[in-house]
């Protein structure tokens, strides 16, 4: 094998080594943004259901065990589906 195609294996390599980094920086960069974007959309369906996070906790634990068993009552108001009945 002569040198110059040493060289030039030696140049590939050398690129996609550095191709390999860019990627790994780019993967990572995603997986950020990702678990960023996923918290922020928890986040907003907890402050949509105004749930507490002690009440997304027992949910969490209820739904792995289950159904879920949901508290209707919201802090200050009481529970949600009493307060329909009541209106009627």
């Amino acid at each position: 094998m002569d040198e110059a195609r040493l060289s030039r294996l030696r140049d590939e390599w050398e690129k996609a080594q550095s191709k390999r980094d860019e990627w790994d920086a780019k993967v990572k960069e995603l997986e950020r943004r990702y678990r960023e974007a996923e918290k922020t959309y928890v986040h907003n369906i907890m402050q949509a259901a105004k749930l507490t996070p002690e009440q997304l906790g027992e949910l969490i634990r209820n739904a792995a065990t289950g159904l879920p068993v949901v508290d209707y009552t919201i802090p200050g108001e009481g529970n949600i589906f009493e307060k329909e009945e009541n209106d009627k």
